[in-house]
């Protein structure tokens, strides 16, 4: 057993080492809107930049430096409303998708990137374009279709972490709460791979699903497996598991820093209008990828050998192992599998809000409440809560201001529990 925790404490080092950041304790950055104004590549200076509260109430003001880059400091996550004043535009200059005004959600520590894309010359036919005065804020559906888009795209990264929760907890019995760090080391992987490295970050994310993967089936091989054959009681292991989770984490601070960062690639990508939703393309293809390894997860679990022996050991273990089923092949199958889910889940949510040290550990209450909602240890249950997690925190924002949308959300939990304590789709009892 030492020896294991040497081995997985010494992998953690090394690779944290190839950050090549030195050494900080400092905290993470507060929570801020930024952004750079480019008319091609031309930077645009001097052009002013207003961010409010959704009730109107300002929160700051930035002017475009000359390599047309500003920042405006926010005083929590929540979303906000971010203005152009297209009157200080050079002449000839124009926001070339007619949006001088957005509304984008910030996240805990993250420094939100709001992309103006401008253009030159008239834009005659382009709403809001061109004319003096304030611009044109955005209307109620507008903000409902953000909201709504918003809510889709944080449901899928849920889904992602919470489905390979529920899988080791169905199998094991396990509520591992160091699922989250598996999430921030697979950002924290393609960032090496990108960043440090230079990779492109499509082949850095393949990388880092994989080494979650990897990570997944080693720790269950070299220290879950260990305790479970050693018969540690579940309650003490999930007590183990929250100390991991502080260890590893503190791991990341030191090694990565508590500022958040970006990828090299897709950081400062405009939004394309499509109908009333106005979506950067990277947030597409991300939710393309999250739809078809969730359908395949799924698939798999129905259609597949595996996949039934997988429900098997989750259904009754004893029973799963004298009908000649390899409980522990399973178990080490469904670790590897929850660490590459956790792994994309943090390379998607590195791209949708920055890399940080504690990414995992934010979502974490989350991905338990969509896990718990849809009913533990059911797969299809763990997609359908994160689900209605996902949409209900944005949507929360329209009643409630937007730092408590995250309570809102657990309060909606709560109260769903209140009336049926197994879940959507749990059962009133579970065997095994």
């Amino acid at each position: 057993m030492r020896r294991a925790v040497i081995m997985l404490t010494a992998f953690l080092a090394c690779v944290m080492l190839s950050f090549g950041v030195s050494a900080t304790s400092a905290w993470a950055d507060g929570e801020s809107l930024q952004g750079t104004l480019k008319n091609g590549d031309a930077p645009v200076a001097g052009v002013k930049i207003k961010a409010f509260k959704q009730d109107g109430t300002p929160v700051g003001e930035a002017t475009s430096d000359a390599q047309g880059k500003w920042s405006i400091p926010v005083p929590g996550s929540g979303t906000y409303r971010v203005d152009l004043d297209q009157s200080t535009l050079p002449s000839g200059v124009t926001v070339s998708n007619g949006r001088p005004s957005l509304s984008p959600p910030v996240a805990d520590g993250q420094a939100r990137n709001v992309l103006f894309p401008l253009s030159s010359g008239t834009a005659a036919n382009q709403p809001g374009q061109n004319q003096p005065g304030a611009p044109k804020a955005p209307s109620s559906w507008d903000r409902y279709a953000d909201l709504l888009y918003s809510g889709l795209h944080f449901s899928l990264i849920i889904a992602l972490a919470a489905l390979g929760i529920s899988l080791i907890f169905g199998t094991t019995g396990l509520t591992n709460f160091a699922h989250g760090e598996l999430v921030t080391f697979g950002a924290l992987m393609a960032f090496l791979f990108n960043v440090t490295i230079g990779l492109p970050l499509i082949v850095s994310g393949i990388i880092a699903v994989a080494i979650g993967a990897i990570v997944g089936y080693f720790q269950d091989r070299l220290f879950w497996g260990w305790l479970r054959k050693r018969r540690t009681n579940l309650v003490t292991m999930m007590i183990i598991s929250i100390g991991l989770s502080l260890a590893v984490r503190y791991i990341f601070l030191y090694f990565f820093g508590g500022e958040s960062r970006a990828y090299a690639e897709f950081n400062a990508q405009p939004g394309q209008s499509f109908g009333p939703f106005l979506i950067a393309p990277k947030n597409l293809v991300c939710d393309a990828i999250a739809i078809v390894v969730l359908v395949a997860v799924s698939w798999a679990l129905l259609g597949t050998r595996l996949g039934k022996a997988t429900r098997a050991v989750a259904d009754n273990p004893a029973l799963a192992a004298a009908s000649g089923i390899n409980v522990d092949r399973i178990i080490r199958l469904v670790w590897t599998l929850g660490g590459g889910l956790a792994a994309l889940a943090g390379v998607i949510l590195g791209i949708y809000q920055n890399v940080g040290y504690q990414m995992g550990f934010q979502i974490l209450l989350l991905v338990f409440a969509a896990v718990t909602l849809g009913g533990f240890g059911t797969a299809w249950g763990a997609l359908i809560g994160s689900l209605v997690i996902g949409l209900f925190i944005q949507f929360s924002t329209l009643w409630i201001p937007t730092e408590l949308k995250t309570i809102g959300a657990l309060g909606a939990l709560i109260v769903i529990l209140l009336f049926r304590p197994q879940g959507i789709l749990g059962r009133r009892t579970r065997i095994g």
